[in-house]
């Protein structure tokens, strides 16, 4: 059993994020290459953005702090603290309007 707060991650990561050149910082909340199920806490300051990019399976994404901006082609979704996006297959990208961290899950296909 492991237990991680998200909270005290969040504020760390935004901190990295912060401080590096690239407005992002990112880690590994659960599983990795070797699992099917991934859960990464991504954080990005306000202004910067995940470039369009595939989905590696079935995703989500929950807002833990700030806003963000999640479009698939001419479709957008805004999510706030608290929501939670399903992600669309196919290309997509993530904005932050604010400073932001949110929690990606991710179920890799088979």
């Amino acid at each position: 059993m492991q237990k991680t707060s998200l909270i005290a991650l969040a504020r760390h990561e935004l901190h990295q994020a912060r401080e590096a050149s690239s407005g992002r910082s990112a880690k590994t909340v659960f599983g990795g290459h070797e699992h099917q199920l991934r859960q990464t806490l991504i954080a990005l300051r306000a202004g910067e953005e995940l470039s369009k990019h595939e989905n590696p399976g079935e995703a989500t994404v929950q807002v833990l702090v700030g806003r963000v901006l999640l479009k698939a082609g001419e479709v957008s979704w805004n999510g706030s603290v608290g929501d939670i996006l399903t992600i669309p297959d196919g290309l997509h990208s993530l904005d932050a309007i604010e400073d932001s961290a949110v929690l990606l899950t991710v179920v890799k296909k088979l």
